[in-house]
């Protein structure tokens, strides 16, 4: 608990999203208003999303919830990309986009994710970093609510809102991909939008819809299968076995394409606390935010992004553990056991190394598969702060959240997501380049840097092709490798999961 301070009024002057008008503390008066003080990149932010959710829900005729985004990348501080945040994650509450800190320094915040409890009579009582405080704010506001029941000071009504998701509804085929995987078999897109996985040819003809479109966590067939927001795949095309990262539902998911089911391998559908590394069976252990997978023999590997770790699933024994990673959000270089991560969000392999997008540090990151099994940092700042678009040399190069990077032909390409570009890296000197993209954010089909993207996230090479799930665009884009051109692919017989059926 902290002292009661008067909680400083919130600026009408910047943009505001979620509502018809700026919000005052002055005109919530008479309810408990939540400020969460988040950044769209941030996996903590994102996890307590379901926290707000729920308090949003059990009090919504005496709580507001108000999303302060204070950015931590240059390109957070876009209000466009700060909207489609919204709409990626369901976002349901009034978000304020808090230029240059203002609102941040004003409540005196340090971290990302920060909650400030305002009492209806307007004053900040308490505050909460980080996650799983969500019994300990449930009953912080019950008991706020009684308390101002009995003095007359609460205000119930419900408060009505004009939701970003209502003034542009997403309709589009595609939503948010943010996984592309070409085989031979097809090409797989993580439809993470639409909580499904489309399988399709390289030319957009529809082969199979794996899952219903609507998100929970249910196996069974193809139609009936449920997943939350799925990101990375691998493809075992000996058993034509797909296996899916179910980041939201925070499990493995395996894919049969022979028999058309879907079953659940890892994960218990809790997210995990324990940031610790450790291990257990598959079903019964919790995961964190499993991001991308890659195959090696019979060793399932997963950038876990919620604890900052990798992890290694044994797909003959069913065995889940921590591969590297102590846990804390960090980069540090050296024994699997005493190396950190930060947010690990895209995996590739050459056999020898696992390969990182090591998101929250913007650095691509090599993990030993072979003696004497050593992390190492190929190029970027390694810094939590150290982002920006410069290619150059191993500690040098400066990328911006990157998100995808996929080896071929002893290169790696790397989707600098918030820079909108496509880099090439070295794995062996670090040297970074620019390949694709002039930097500015658009859909833009041509060659080279002559073409636009959108907070890029997937890449997937087979033969002469690189597959890029283009997410903010909710398009997939194809590049020939030979002359660099980008296309656009279309899907004209793929909808939306509540706009139409497909045509068989």
């Amino acid at each position: 608990m902290i002292p009661r301070v008067r909680a400083p009024e919130l600026p009408q002057n910047y943009p505001w999203l979620n509502v018809d008008k700026p919000l005052s503390l002055q005109e919530l008066r008479g309810r408990v208003v939540i400020l969460d003080f988040w950044t769209y990149c941030c996996i903590n932010c994102l996890h307590i999303l379901p926290t707000l959710k729920y308090l949003e829900q059990k009090y919504k005729d005496s709580l507001t919830v108000i999303g302060v985004h204070s950015a931590k990348f240059d390109n957070e501080k876009e209000t466009e990309n700060i909207r489609q945040a919204i709409l990626r994650y369901n976002i349901e509450h009034p978000v304020l986009v808090d230029s240059g800190f203002r609102v941040w320094q004003e409540y005196a915040v340090r971290a990302w994710p920060t909650l400030m409890i305002i009492d209806p009579q307007g004053y900040v009582i308490s505050y909460v970093s980080g996650e799983g405080n969500k019994d300990v704010l449930d009953e912080l506001i019950q008991k706020l609510v009684s308390q101002h029941q009995e003095k007359g000071t609460i205000n119930l009504q419900e408060l009505n809102l004009t939701l970003e998701k209502q003034r542009k509804p997403l309709i589009t085929p595609l939503a948010f991909p943010g996984k592309v995987l070409a085989t031979q078999a097809g090409l797989f897109i993580a439809d993470s939008g639409h909580h499904r996985v489309v399988m399709s040819s390289f030319d957009g003809e529809i082969i199979n819809l794996i899952g219903s479109g609507q998100s929970g966590l249910t196996d069974g067939s193809f139609s009936e299968a449920q997943f939350f927001a799925p990101q990375g795949m691998v493809f075992d095309k000996e058993n034509q076995i797909l296996y899916v990262a179910d980041t939201e539902n925070h499990a493995l998911r395996r894919v049969d394409l022979k028999h058309q089911v879907v079953e659940t391998i890892a994960g218990t559908g809790e997210q995990s606390r324990n940031i610790r590394p450790h291990s257990g069976i598959g079903r019964k252990t919790a995961l964190n935010s499993p991001w991308d997978l890659q195959l090696c023999e019979n060793s399932l590997f997963i950038a876990m992004a919620g604890p900052h770790q990798i992890w290694e699933m044994d797909l003959e024994t069913n065995i889940v553990r921590t591969y590297a990673g102590m846990g804390a959000e960090a980069c540090v270089d050296g024994v699997l056991t005493e190396s950190t991560f930060a947010q690990p969000s895209g995996i590739t392999t050459d056999g020898q190394e696992l390969y990182i997008a090591d998101s929250e540090i913007s650095s691509i990151r090599g993990v030993g598969l072979v003696e004497p099994r050593q992390v190492r940092t190929v190029c970027g700042s390694g810094d939590l702060f150290g982002f920006g678009d410069v290619d150059g040399q191993g500690f040098d190069v400066r990328l911006q959240h990157c998100l995808g990077v996929e080896y071929a032909e002893n290169q790696l390409w790397v989707a600098d997501t918030y820079n909108h570009k496509i880099k090439l890296v070295n794995p062996h000197t670090g040297d970074c380049q620019t390949i694709l993209g002039d930097g500015l954010v658009g859909l833009q089909d041509g060659e080279g840097k002559n073409t636009r993207f959108s907070e890029p996230s997937g890449l997937s090479v087979i033969g002469s092709d690189l597959f890029i799930a283009d997410t903010n665009n909710h398009a997939i884009r194809r590049v020939d490798l030979d002359t660099l051109t980008v296309t656009t692919l279309n899907f004209p017989n793929l909808c939306a999961p509540d706009v139409c059926v497909p045509h068989e």
